[in-house]
């Protein structure tokens, strides 16, 4: 186990990204230098052609959380508003955010960076998800996922002797089997996803703040990285659940 980190400091808190209750809780005075976090997507209000909502789409797993839905981008735009101002208010002045979107939610998120000082777009780091099936010694990828990478200040010009920034991985949904062992949030990251991003925007001891934790992929891919997470859930089952992930992996380090 990380001897840096005591079991009991290892928790989820219970609370709405928008609000700032949690953020106090999860980092106290500390400020984090990573924000890395999967928002609910900017996915809208499905309706029949008269307007009536259509029935939601039924859920495979009973466990996993809804789906949540907005009536306009605009409605989107205003939410991202509401917990981005929050959560940057707890972040170093170098800071780096790294936030999963999808088509839609790209242009309310780069917006509400920009005015909050992030209005430099590093790049846009792409999961090519790899399916399950195969032809012969084939595998396609039939959808991707994209994190926007933002920060206050440019890209500083790099050497010869820099290692290049990982863009791009491929993985599959479950590689590794931690979200089958974690209830199969619909949102869950692979370690293999997450490690370039955090060994490329965070060191060693750093503070990684995640506002909408799901299934607790990301915060236990900092904790298993030397990392500190700090990270909020507003489903009270899965608050609990990400709390009991991290402390079994802490656990399961090797003793420094």
């Amino acid at each position: 186990m990380n001897q840096h980190l005591e079991l009991e400091s290892l928790s989820c808190q219970r609370a709405d990204a928008r609000e700032p209750q949690g953020y106090r809780a999860a980092l106290g005075d500390a400020r984090a230098s990573f924000l890395l976090t999967d928002p609910p997507y900017c996915l809208l209000t499905r309706r029949r052609k008269g307007g009536d909502l259509r029935d939601p789409r039924a859920s495979k797993k009973i466990d996993r959380n809804p789906i949540v839905r907005f009536e306009t981008v605009r409605d989107y735009r205003a939410f991202t508003e509401a917990w981005m101002t929050r959560a940057v208010a707890h972040l170093t002045p170098d800071a780096t955010l790294a936030i999963w979107t999808n088509l839609l939610g790209k242009e309310p998120i780069l917006a509400v960076a920009r005015s909050l000082g992030f209005s430099h777009l590093r790049g846009e780091y792409v999961w090519g998800k790899r399916t399950t099936e195969k032809n012969a010694n084939e595998q396609t990828l039939r959808v991707y996922e994209v994190a926007l990478v933002l920060s206050r200040t440019p890209a500083p010009v790099l050497g010869l002797a820099d290692p290049p920034t990982v863009w791009a991985v491929v993985g599959g949904y479950d590689d590794d089997g931690e979200a089958a062992r974690w209830g199969n949030h619909p949102h869950h990251k692979p370690f293999s996803v997450l490690e370039p991003l955090v060994r490329t925007w965070s060191r060693p001891g750093d503070w990684v703040l995640d506002p909408f934790a799901g299934s607790g992929s990301m915060p236990a891919a900092v904790l298993r990285l030397g990392r500190r997470p700090a990270c909020l859930e507003v489903e009270p089952e899965w608050a609990e659940r990400v709390t009991r992930r991290l402390r079994e992996t802490a656990r399961e380090l090797p003793a420094s």
